[in-house]
């Protein structure tokens, strides 16, 4: 069998697509879904493998500019469209796709790949590690209140149409950015993702609803987008509110959001299915044990250019210590760096011939390199090795972050 991997033409879209879709189990997406999938795809960056005039994989990446730690905004490529036919499984094609694809993003100049992951115990094999995770919440409002802080009075909130809104929810997101790392800096044409309201996309929930948080003199400082899913029984209602967005700019536009989804009427749950694992309501509520919790891997990161990625980020405490990295896929990333970060967070990477410190895979590096995951809890788990006394500690220390890394949506 011959097969031919290349860069797709503009016009083999749609059959790229469609190998795409049957790859993930053959359920169409709606027609709005499609055409917004197919208005941000850089063909130039969308690889397909074909047998004769057929599409049997494929692989696609995003430009991304991405928050790293300290709030430098760094160029990124988000994979994306990564799929084998059920027809071609176990021949390489993925890996294969994986090679090109990394190669090209060095040669792009791009320091990292990020991705989400269908099924996450695929990529580590290709280097990448799981950097951050999104939380679900569930939360039972008939048993759980709101401990909202001074000045969330004061807030005013406004229904507004989704759309019409959409300038100032873009000001809001834009201003966190640089606060969390791992947000990506949206694009233009990225803002109609989140406006994406297909019936077959509500799971019998109401058409997208959006609330917007104003300050006294009217300037929008938050806002939160849901649907209501109406549900009844012999006893009465039990409705729900599906949030999808919540953003805000201070604490007490971000309570009284959380409050009113809390206050709408003939529901008696509110669901979230992707917050920050540090999400402020997780203080607010009055029982933790009735905002039922559930983790899930979101972002994983790959180094691509271990040296300029290092030197990317910020570090919040001064460091100096020499890697060791192994990186079988991309051997230019394997061998011993020194690492050398000021108490101003600026950092320098070069290669060395010096004894290394630490030891560890360039996947662990991924895990830590967002400031979410310890090198600490990885050398626990026996993934990082410590050559010399103190030397863990100290790194450990300068990787960790002050907030949690988050993916506010997927691609």
């Amino acid at each position: 069998m011959t097969l031919e991997m290349r860069v797709i033409q503009t016009d083999e879209w749609d059959v790229w697509y469609d190998h795409l879709e049957l790859a993930f189990g053959g359920v169409p997406e709606s027609p709005a879904e499609r055409e917004l999938c197919k208005a941000l795809t850089d063909t130039d960056r969308a690889l397909g493998v074909w047998d004769g005039d057929g599409c049997v994989g494929s692989a696609g990446a995003f430009s991304f500019r991405l928050s790293v730690p300290g709030g430098a905004i760094v160029p990124a490529a988000g994979v994306t469209a990564v799929g084998v036919s059920p027809t071609h499984r176990r021949r390489g094609i993925l890996t294969s796709l994986m090679r090109r694809q990394l190669d090209d993003i060095r040669a792009g100049g791009e320091p990292l790949a990020v991705l989400t992951a269908s099924d996450p115990a695929i990529y580590g094999r290709f280097g990448y590690g799981t950097a951050a995770y999104a939380l679900a919440v569930e939360i039972d409002t008939t048993r759980v209140r709101l401990s909202v802080p001074p000045g969330t009075d004061g807030i005013r909130l406004r229904l507004v149409d989704p759309r019409k809104a959409l300038a100032d929810c873009e000001r809001v997101y834009a201003a966190l950015v640089s606060s969390r790392p791992g947000m990506p800096a949206r694009q233009p044409g990225w803002e109609e993702l989140p406006l994406l309201d297909a019936p077959s996309m509500r799971e019998g929930g109401s058409p997208l609803k959006c609330v917007v948080a104003e300050r006294e003199d009217g300037e929008v400082v938050g806002y939160a987008r849901y649907r209501v899913k109406a549900d009844w029984d012999l006893t009465g209602s039990e409705g729900k509110v599906e949030v999808s967005d919540l953003d805000a700019l201070d604490p007490v536009a971000s309570a009284a959001l959380w409050r009113y989804l809390f206050s709408i009427d003939l529901t008696w749950t509110v669901r979230a299915p992707r917050r920050p694992v540090d999400d402020p309501v997780l203080h607010l509520v009055s029982d933790i044990r009735r905002a039922r919790t559930r983790l899930r891997d979101s972002l994983h990161v790959r180094l691509v250019d271990l040296p300029a990625a290092l030197e990317a980020r910020a570090y919040g405490a001064p460091v100096d210590v020499v890697v060791a990295v192994e990186d079988a896929f991309c051997p230019w990333n394997e061998g011993r760096w020194r690492l050398v970060a000021d108490a101003g967070g600026a950092a320098r990477c070069t290669r060395t011939a010096e004894p290394a410190d630490l030891e560890l895979s360039v996947r662990e590096l991924g895990s830590a390199y967002l400031g979410g995951i310890t090198l600490t809890s990885l050398a626990a788990a026996g993934l990082v090795r410590e050559l010399r006394p103190g030397a863990l500690t100290e790194a450990s220390r300068a990787f960790a972050g002050d907030v949690a890394p988050w993916l506010p949506h997927s691609f």
